[in-house]
């Protein structure tokens, strides 16, 4: 059973979404009157099959109605963030010629994007007031031609504008079986039964991929408004939480509470701790491990479905530092003219076998994601290495690569080192010019006392960095930022860091 309908006439009463700050809950019956309601809307202001509409909403049940009001009238869910401003917004929405947007005041861009920045391709607004009122006027039949839709997400944009990636709908039933279920049912026990914690903003394709798979298999679905570490370990223990997915970043400020706090909390409901978006380090997942047992499992993959790996963590002993085998498409790593590799060198990571994506309105960008000589393999930047068991090693993004004198440097070892130091909260290394080397190393930290920012502590992590790495891999320098522009999946823009330090062109 692999829709939330199917669970609906089973168990009309099972909570479907719990909101851990309020005990909100909307049950299965509930969700399923809204969502085709809503896609009776859609038909009804002439929003047809293959159209797209766009959600710019914090972590709310509407959230999650809307989807499955889109996903079973055929169109396309365009998740916005709810920090972009009023430019990036409208760009998304322009980009993929949305319809229809709903939002609320809470959204700071919102007013001006409705203003001077709203483009002409989006007919539709709706604020929640609006958007309940309207729905609840509709029927909460199915629509007559339910077709199977799905979400469209723009990549985060770390080096560049974010990437539509668009994949092709099937044209069949929303309640056929879909992949992305089965994986969570198979790789981490996911059926009614399961609480499933969401941490993390809706708006990222990891929350919404696991939500809606969770959802296609009756489990509830616990959110939180926003991450925080204690109230994650509060939420787990009141509910009882089975499973849940998190970014290693959020691990680290579990683990850097004291451990009077931590340690407080029963946590012994957990089944698995997925994690994923970012690397991880070594030392951190190795003490996940040893505060919550073998249960901490990593994935591989991007929002383009290319493919993708896994790795429990009784292999992920054996094999420290690995993001996995191959659990969907086959991993080739190549050099720069698209030559295989053999195990042990690194190069670029592409997939075969994956889904066919495209990057909406860029066909350039496409193109530059195929292999050159394979049609049929596709990459998303990340370089690493295949070990003799066929285990992936990631070494970094290719874009976030440092070539100082003639050396390549990737940036993740030095801050995997630099994260676990104690008085550091958050660390980003880049490229920065020097006029011999073409670039130098920089790191650029977040201490976690800002009292800490100090000439001292600058030289303290240079040598720090000097005990476990090679001369050509330290920073060079060490400035300090009260707070690094990550994303809550992980991510760093570490385009805007380099911008601070690298002239505009022209």
């Amino acid at each position: 059973m692999t829709h939330p309908r199917i669970h609906a006439a089973r168990a009309p009463d099972h909570p479907a979404i719990i909101m851990s700050d309020t005990d909100e809950i909307l049950t299965y019956g509930e969700m399923e009157r809204r969502a085709n309601q809503g896609a009776q809307l859609f038909r009804d202001l002439g929003i047809q099959i293959g159209d797209t509409i766009a959600v710019w909403l914090p972590n709310i049940p509407e959230y999650l109605c809307a989807y499955w009001a889109a996903q079973r009238a055929g169109l396309y869910i365009t998740p916005i963030a709810t920090a972009l401003t009023a430019d990036e917004a409208s760009y998304i929405l322009a980009n993929s010629a949305a319809k229809l947007l709903i939002s609320c005041n809470d959204i700071v861009g919102l007013a001006r994007l409705l203003g001077a920045q709203r483009p002409s391709n989006l007919q539709h607004y709706f604020d929640l007031a609006d958007w309940n009122k309207a729905i609840a006027a509709m029927p909460d039949a199915a629509i007559a031609d339910e077709s199977a839709g799905f979400h469209m997400v723009y990549s985060s944009g770390t080096t560049g504008r974010p990437k539509g990636i668009r994949l092709p709908l099937t044209g069949g039933s929303p309640t056929a079986p879909h992949m992305l279920a089965e994986r969570s049912e198979r790789n981490y026990g996911v059926r009614p039964d399961t609480v499933y914690l969401s941490p993390a903003p809706l708006y990222h394709t990891a929350p919404i991929a696991f939500c809606t798979s969770c959802h296609r298999l009756g489990a509830t679905v616990v959110i939180m408004p926003k991450f925080d570490p204690e109230t994650t370990l509060q939420t787990i223990e009141k509910y009882r939480v089975t499973v849940t997915q998190m970014v290693p970043t959020m691990f680290v400020r579990m683990l850097k509470l004291p451990d009077e706090k931590r340690l407080s909390y029963d946590v012994s409901s957990l089944q698995h701790v997925v994690h994923a978006a970012a690397p991880c380090p070594i030392e951190i997942k190795h003490r996940m491990i040893d505060w919550l047992g073998p249960i901490v499992q990593e994935y591989y993959g991007g929002s383009e479905g290319n493919g993708s790996t896994n790795i429990t963590a009784e292999e992920w002993l054996k094999k420290p530092g690995s993001v996995g085998r191959a659990s969907w498409g086959t991993i080739h790593i190549c050099d720069d003219d698209g030559n295989e590799l053999p195990p042990g060198e690194q190069g670029i990571v592409y997939f075969e076998g994956g889904w066919d994506f495209k990057y909406l309105g860029d066909d350039e960008k496409t193109k530059d994601s195929r292999h050159p000589l394979h049609s049929g393999w596709s990459m998303l930047g990340d370089v690493g290495y295949l070990d003799e068991d066929g285990y992936l090693f990631l070494t970094d993004r290719k874009s976030y690569m440092i070539i100082s004198g003639g050396v390549n440097i990737y940036p993740q070892e030095i801050e995997n080192l630099l994260i676990t130091h104690p008085k550091i909260a958050d660390a980003a290394v880049i490229g920065v010019p020097n006029p011999d080397f073409g670039e130098e190393v920089k790191a650029v930290v977040q201490p976690m006392d800002w009292a800490d920012a100090t000439p001292e502590l600058e030289i303290e992590l240079i040598n720090h960095c000097k005990a476990h790495l090679s001369p050509v891999k330290c920073p060079r320098s060490v400035d300090f930022d009260p707070a690094l522009p990550r994303l809550d999946n992980g991510k760093l823009y570490k385009r805007l860091l380099k911008d601070r330090y690298w002239p505009k062109p022209g």
